[in-house]
């Protein structure tokens, strides 16, 4: 069995077509809908394995997301092939078939997995029979429910692990560990990498607005409105395909972070454009080419696989994205805001790259006097986003404390307004879909360790307090546990 994953620019990427002449192809793909990333299993005849393949093509059409469909077809093959080797097939299995597949997954597999990711096999795998259901290929599930629910899953709700920054952790990250200079802010001349003004400018973005790093990396030149030179002093750009689930928000960019763009767009942006300028035009064919924008930079016009199209850009997929350029006199201008020397949108593990280069250099410097603690594992682009969420709230809260004390309201009222109107506000602004996961922030509003440390404070020998002292303070407990009770 072979798993493949459809992309028909590939197609007229590779040429011609064994027994299809060019036009029959594109016919072919105008009449039978396949979206990019649809998963094909074939057997050895190169055969499509069924009922898998017609519920990968009924995932695609319900516009289901490219790297969920990927996540799903490699959990269902790892099931089919565990299946195989013991006799049976999918519409056979039972459920001690299923509870030895994840027993299997998590303590017997050559590598194993936790609980959390086999809540993902579980899901894949509840998806699947529910269409095998929905479709007639059985009557049931093959194993029970258990009350009101039918997943596989532990059930176990799993805590949001909320990682944030201080103001100084964020500084050496950003100018130090992207940036490229030393802790005390001279220029590092060890300093080896590339684009720091980019780099920096992200972890801005990236702060300052909470935005996710499939949002942010994926921006274009037009929803920030930087066209013809131009850059406003702050921007509002609509989120939809590029945010998570495609749920769409609307994301204030202030004028710090667009600001912290110029550098990037003035000094190194315009080098990296030249350089890739042969690349570029070599890929011309494979490129989305803008000629223009139109509905006031809403929407582009342009050639797609030999096709005058008219395309939404807040609609734009990633993978479209990171191909679309602008025709200039100059010659071809990629649209994204944050490119490499390819000249093209850097891909998520580009970014992890950048990530780990920048840890590199922090854990160098983290010896100097100037520098602060750094956590044990490397920070996450994520981390930045749980910082926004919780510097906003912090504000927030304090707002309505303020409100609340100059009017004189009660504390019933106080209690309403920091339960509703701060939490609800961030929630808006991260995009959360329910106010249960925005409430999970609130526990962070004070920092537990810096809690632990201020109450053992006079405890310990760091905090000044002697061991003579705190053996006999040790020792008038004991003596006050062994004295009669009256």
């Amino acid at each position: 069995m072979q798993l493949f994953f459809t992309d028909t620019r590939k197609v007229w990427k590779v040429g011609a077509v064994a027994g299809l002449e060019h036009a029959e192809l594109a016919r072919l793909f105008e009449r039978r809908v396949l979206p990019r990333g649809t998963p094909v299993l074939l057997d050895e005849a190169m055969r499509p394995i069924e009922p898998l393949s017609t519920w990968f093509r009924s995932m695609a059409l319900d516009r289901m997301d490219a790297k969920t469909m990927k996540s799903y077809a490699y959990t269902l093959l790892m099931l089919l092939r565990f299946l195989m080797a013991r006799g049976l097939d999918l519409l056979s299995v039972t459920e001690t078939d299923i509870k030895e597949f994840r027993q299997w997954r998590l303590e017997q597999a050559e590598e194993t997995v936790e609980e959390v990711s086999f809540d993902r096999d579980s899901a894949a795998i509840g998806t699947f029979y529910q269409f095998l259901m929905d479709n007639g290929y059985i009557t049931h599930r093959p194993w029970r429910s258990v009350g009101k629910s039918a997943s596989l899953g532990s059930g176990i709700s799993r805590d949001l692990r909320v990682r944030h920054m201080e103001l100084d952790q964020y500084l050496f990250h950003r100018d130090v560990g992207f940036g490229g200079l030393t802790p005390d802010a001279a220029l590092d001349a060890t300093f080896a990498g590339w684009c720091p003004h980019r780099n920096r400018a992200t972890c801005e973005l990236a702060l300052m607005t909470g935005m996710r790093i499939q949002e942010w990396s994926t921006l274009l030149l037009p929803e920030l409105g930087l066209e013809a030179g131009r850059r406003p002093p702050t921007a509002d750009v609509d989120l939809a395909v590029c945010a998570k689930y495609k749920r769409p928000r609307t994301v204030y960019v202030p004028r710090d972070a667009m600001e912290l763009l110029d550098p990037y767009l003035l000094i190194e942006r315009p080098e990296i454009v030249a350089r890739a300028q042969r690349t570029l035009r070599r890929r011309h064919r494979d490129l989305f080419v803008v000629q223009r924008l139109e509905a006031d930079g809403t929407k582009v016009r342009g050639v797609l696989e030999g096709r005058t199209v008219v395309r939404s850009i807040k609609h734009l997929a990633p993978d479209l994205r990171r191909i679309t350029v602008m025709e200039t006199g100059d010659g071809l201008d990629p649209l994204a805001v944050f490119i490499g020397w390819g000249g093209l949108m850097l891909t998520l593990s580009g970014w992890d790259r950048v990530r780990w280069r920048a840890w590199g250099r922090m854990q160098k410097w983290a010896s100097h006097s100037a520098a602060p603690v750094l956590p044990r594992q490397c920070w996450l682009y994520h981390d930045l986003r749980h910082t926004f969420a919780l510097r906003l709230l912090i504000f927030l809260t304090r707002e309505a404390l303020n409100d609340i004390e100059a009017q004189e309201l009660p504390m019933a009222t106080l209690l309403d307004h920091m339960v509703g109107n701060p939490l609800l506000t961030v929630q808006r602004r991260l995009g959360h879909a329910q106010p249960s996961t925005t409430y999970r922030y609130i526990r962070y509003l004070k920092d537990p360790m810096r809690e632990v440390d201020d109450a053992f404070r006079e405890w310990t020998a760091v905090g000044g307090a002697s061991y003579i002292t705190i053996a006999r303070h040790l020792m008038n407990l004991e003596e006050c546990a062994d004295a009669p009770q009256g």
